[in-house]
């Protein structure tokens, strides 16, 4: 794996090893910043099931002002801090080790998130719904207006077209997997 673009382009990341974190490709984050580009300086960006953070690194990289990141597995928590630390990144990023859920339940709303990203496991399916639920909900309030939320999945895996207040605003696929990109719906 490696960053693709900004800052520290071309700078390699490790990845958990095993099969329990499945890392975004290079390809699909390129896909996927390739729509977020316009949106990246300066925002506010929350990397859910963060893994190695290579999602999220490439968000610093690309002059986002600042970034979440969540994860609960401590192989990956390891790897994460460990790629942070070779980048020499000190700043700019939080990490908080615990499950998603718990995290965004929690989460003071000081700073209103303009990009969230989630690649939950594939195999955990529940998460998706669970995730998107809350940020179309009971979290809602940590979304900036005109947010955007995305999360990776299968292609075979149907996502709904809207949970609470977010609505599907756009499908990429590529290869196996997929992007559904959320936007926040105005309240009537």
């Amino acid at each position: 794996m490696r960053i693709i673009a900004g800052q520290y382009r071309s700078r390699t990341l490790d990845a958990p090893r095993g099969m329990a974190t499945r890392p975004s490709s290079d390809r699909l984050r390129e896909t996927l910043f390739n729509v977020l580009t316009p949106r990246m300086a300066g925002a506010h960006f929350l990397d859910l099931y963060a893994g190695s953070g290579a999602v999220g690194i490439e968000a610093l990289s690309r002059g986002a002002a600042d970034v979440e990141f969540v994860e609960r597995a401590e192989p990956a928590l390891r790897v994460l801090k460990g790629n942070l630390a070779r980048l020499g990144v000190t700043a700019g990023f939080r990490i908080h080790g615990a499950g998603v859920a718990a995290v965004l339940k929690k989460m003071a709303v000081a700073v209103a998130f303009d990009l969230v990203f989630l690649d939950p496991p594939y195999d955990a399916a529940a998460e998706y719904a669970a995730t998107l639920g809350l940020l179309g909900g009971a979290a809602a309030g940590l979304l900036a207006a005109g947010a955007v939320v995305v999360a990776e999945h299968r292609k075979k895996e149907r996502l709904e077209d809207g949970y609470g207040r977010l609505a599907r605003t756009r499908l990429l696929v590529q290869g196996d997997a997929a992007l559904s990109f959320y936007g926040v719906a105005t309240e009537a």
